[in-house]
C-alpha cells in the first residue's frame, strides 16, 4: 500500500545571518509579495508565494540560503514507511518539530529537506 502525497502550503527558506536583512528587504521592498506578519513583529516574516506561504528563516549557522518544501499525507506512519523503504533519509534531528504536531522532516537526494506533514 502506498500513501498519497500532494504539496504543501510552505516554502522556507533558510537564510545566512549575514544575507538576511537584505533577503527580507528583496521580498517586501523590491518585489513587493503580500506580507502575511506584521512588519516590526516578533515573528518570522512570512509572505504570499501564489497559492504559497513563503516563510523567511534567519539561521547563524549556514553559509549559503537553503529551500525546504512541505509535502502533506493522508497517512503519516505509512508515508514514514513507504519513504524509508523508498531510501530516504529521515531528517528529524535538523529541527525540533512543536509537540502532538504529526509530521517528519525526510531529504531528498539532492539534499532539499522535505517536512512531511498530515493533512
Amino acid at each position: 500500500m502506498k500513501p498519497e502525497f500532494r504539496p504543501g502550503k510552505n516554502i522556507a527558506m533558510k537564510i545566512p545571518a549575514h544575507e538576511y536583512e537584505s533577503t527580507v528587504g528583496f521580498y517586501r521592498d523590491v518585489v513587493e509579495l503580500r506580507e502575511l506578519t506584521a512588519i516590526g513583529s516578533d515573528t518570522t516574516p512570512r509572505f504570499e508565494f501564489g497559492d504559497k506561504v513563503l516563510w523567511l528563516d534567519c539561521e547563524a549557522r549556514i553559509s549559503q540560503a537553503e529551500i525546504w518544501l512541505e509535502i502533506v499525507t493522508d497517512n503519516i506512519e505509512l508515508a514514514s514507511e513507504y519513504l524509508a523503504e523508498q531510501g530516504c533519509d529521515r531528517r528529524d534531528e535538523i529541527e525540533p518539530l512543536p509537540e502532538g504536531f504529526q509530521a517528519f522532516w525526510v531529504s531528498s537526494p539532492s539534499n532539499i529537506i522535505h517536512l512531511v506533514s498530515a493533512g
